[in-house]
């Protein structure tokens, strides 16, 4: 494996309002790149998460994804971040993987937040995604996700090794539970021997719910190698 170079960008979200997300995003891109090879967006970076997803749902060649693509260009890097995405009649919590050559791949989460609801109005994922940069294999998740071990699982046989060298969950994933959020990201990573970068978003949505982040790199060891400071973007 090559040295991976990671911007994951701990940021507020303007609540249901994508285009001035876009903005947003783009000029924290804009500011902070510097040769990285990735960069990390939160859970449904557009809107922050609502209870119903129809107004503000996407498809795969609506404006959000069209940045993504123009980003991921433009910066020479692989853009990786969360939107509410419609196919049909079905909506999706989907994580996206741009890279510069206009490849696309999708996960959808697997574990919707009944707790919030979420799972009324969004349609499960069943399929798993890993993808590969620079020779890191890397496995995309989201949220809720992580707290179901065996979703998690990183797989190993001896011919090929473990399935992953890193897994990333972005989130939307509220302060008052923020002690399970970073201990179960140290967890993840000593039980499956990988990087783990959770990704969350800051500030308070129009439901009164407040974001301290506490993103963060964990080694296989469950080392903290990088941290965004909590409740800044």
């Amino acid at each position: 494996m090559q040295d991976l170079k990671i911007l994951y960008l701990q940021s507020d979200i303007v609540w249901g309002n994508p285009a001035a997300n876009r903005v947003k995003f783009n000029t924290l891109i804009n500011n902070n790149i510097d040769k990285h090879d990735l960069v990390v967006l939160p859970e449904t970076f557009t809107t922050g998460f609502p209870v119903d997803p129809a107004p503000f749902a996407e498809t795969l060649d609506g404006d959000t994804i069209n940045w993504m693509l123009q980003t991921a260009q433009t910066t020479g890097a692989v853009i990786t971040g969360g939107f509410l995405l419609k196919q049909g009649n079905l909506f999706y919590n989907a994580l996206l993987w741009v890279t510069p050559d206009g490849e696309v791949k999708s996960y959808f989460k697997r574990h919707t937040f009944s707790m919030g609801g979420e799972d009324k109005k969004i349609t499960k994922g069943i399929n798993q995604l890993i993808v590969e940069l620079k020779g890191w294999r890397i496995r995309l998740m989201i949220c809720y996700d992580l707290r179901f071990p065996v979703w998690s699982k990183n797989r190993f046989d001896r011919t090929h090794g473990f399935e992953y060298d890193l897994a990333i969950y972005v989130a939307n994933w509220p302060s008052q539970r923020s002690f399970p959020w970073e201990t179960l990201l140290l967890a993840r990573a000593i039980e499956n021997q990988a990087y783990v970068l959770g990704v969350n978003r800051v500030g308070y949505d129009v439901l009164g719910n407040f974001y301290s982040g506490n993103s963060k790199m964990v080694d296989p060891k469950g080392k903290i190698i990088s941290e965004a400071e909590a409740g800044k973007e």
